[in-house]
């Protein structure tokens, strides 16, 4: 049923006194299967996201001795994130906000350029349930057959069909939750430990998790996550202008619409007639059945399912195709007055505001990845007492350093206090070296944490006031270092 339709009849019920539901009765929809430039375009998106989803996790890299072989590894154990050659800490979470902007800004640039373009491609719910159809249409058959068994008593032959379905729905689910622990661990490692039943609980917990969402959202509620569950068919409403580019039924071409022979009748006779037949194909083919030609819909996804569809008969019937097409509402409103149609723009205020948010994001976060440091430290000074004075009247604060070692090899740092004249380093666990400077070796990959006392000579005391003092490390090979600014408090 269209939503013109519906509102119709919700009309006549009001008028009748009687009482309009809240929500339409849910419908089962068979979509069919359609082929075209829109659909090939589905396929090869389906198979490229799948394939880097699935088969990911078991690419390496040789990031050296010890260090993990997977070139895409979230490593909560030792808190870090692979990404081929990008080591990510916990300090560096940053990154992380950072990439959530950019895909933020690029949802907005897609957007505004063609709508719902990531609903109707790029969206996993779609993805998923896209794979679950071309299941459903391999197992049952396309849509007519699939019509036509729902309504037919259960045989052998039947339950064949739904067992081997759901089965393979199953085993798509499965691998979809196994795929997503395989970038918590080394995946060849993990996949023998749970096949062998030796791995981890929580592994199998979220195996479970997912594989329950994936088989039930994509084998279930299709389109009921597209148009009740998820919250950007709402939010995308308020970013979205004229100049977008949706799905769109051209009216003005379309209209008024019939049967192939009734059209030909009208012409015939000099009476105006649209080039749709009224053939019901482009809603026959949509994932959520919904009738474009009752317009923009919150329902719709933009897939371009129904331009396939619509082309496919156009050019059956000797018609020009593009009945069905992607448009800017400023275009339908002037076809409509029998304006000529406006160039597209994507390149306008709005997108050029997007492109260059996501150039100052992106250019932001490679400079800092090609500029940080191998080499942090933090310190903290004491609290209590924040000083000490010694019997021969020279001053010692405490401080405690952490280092942070963030290459996979052995590093031995320098650490020294500056900006204090005739101030002394030590700890009692790291010598010092013949400049005063402490000699610290840090582990491949690893964080040290160090006590160090920093003391003022009595003919160097200034009381009354506390001084900047300066903690840096070196690491003499390469030259890396890092600086930390502290106080240094006095009587």
């Amino acid at each position: 049923m269209s939503v013109k339709q519906q509102q119709l009849d919700d009309a006549a019920l009001v008028e009748s006194g009687a009482e309009v539901p809240l929500y339409a009765a849910s419908k089962t929809i068979y979509p069919q299967s359609v082929e075209g430039r829109f659909r090939n375009i589905k396929w090869t998106i389906l198979f490229v996201t799948l394939g880097i989803y699935y088969f990911l996790p078991f690419v390496r890299w040789d990031r050296g001795l010890e260090a993990p072989s997977q070139a895409v590894l979230v490593d909560l154990a030792n808190r870090r994130f692979y990404f081929f050659f990008i080591e990510i800490w916990p300090q560096e979470f940053y990154y992380v906000m950072g990439l959530l902007i950019l895909a933020a800004f690029s949802l907005f640039l897609m957007n505004a350029v063609a709508g719902r373009i990531w609903c109707g491609y790029l969206c996993p719910q779609t993805v998923w349930t896209d794979l679950f159809l071309t299941v459903e249409r391999w197992v049952e058959g396309d849509r007519r057959e699939r019509m036509l068994k729902a309504t037919q008593p259960l045989s052998l032959e039947r339950v064949t069909e739904i067992t081997l379905k759901h089965f393979t729905w199953l085993m798509i689910a499965w691998w979809t939750g196994g795929a997503w622990v395989l970038y918590f661990a080394d995946a060849p490692t993990l996949v023998v430990q749970l096949v062998t039943f030796h791995g981890e609980p929580v592994a199998y917990v979220w195996i479970a998790i997912l594989t329950f969402t994936t088989y039930f959202l994509a084998g279930f509620m299709r389109e009921q996550v597209c148009t009740y569950m998820c919250p950007w068919p709402r939010i995308q409403a308020a970013l979205i202008d004229e100049w977008a580019l949706n799905v769109t039924y051209r009216y003005d071409r379309g209209e008024p619409r019939g049967s192939l022979k009734k059209s030909e009748a009208l012409k015939h006779s000099g009476a105006k007639a649209g080039d749709c037949v009224d053939c019901n194909q482009c809603v026959n083919v949509c994932p959520t059945g919904v009738d474009i030609r009752d317009g923009l819909q919150i329902d719709c996804i933009q897939c371009g399912l129904c331009i396939d569809a619509c082309d496919n008969i156009m050019t059956r019937v000797g018609r020009p195709t593009g009945l069905i097409g992607y448009d800017t509402e400023i275009n339908v409103e002037r076809r409509e007055k029998g304006l000529a149609a406006l160039p597209v723009r994507i390149i306008r205020p709005r997108t050029i505001l997007y492109a260059v948010l996501i150039a100052i994001v992106g250019g932001i976060m490679l400079y800092t990845l090609n500029t940080r440091n191998a080499v942090e430290m933090s310190a903290l000074h004491d609290r209590n007492p924040l000083y000490v004075t010694l019997s021969d009247g020279s001053i010692r604060n405490g401080y405690t350093l952490r280092l942070i070692n963030k290459q996979t090899v052995e590093r031995t740092f320098l650490v020294s206090a500056e900006g204090l004249t005739g101030a002394k380093i030590e700890s009692t666990a790291i010598a010092s070296d013949s400049a005063n400077r402490l000699v610290v070796p840090v582990g491949r990959d690893q964080t040290l944490e160090l006590r160090v006392l920093v003391t003022v000579p009595a003919q160097h005391v200034h009381e009354g006031r506390s001084e900047r003092v300066t903690i840096r490390v070196l690491e003499p090979i390469s030259g890396a270092f890092a600086t930390v600014d502290d106080h240094f408090f006095m009587p």
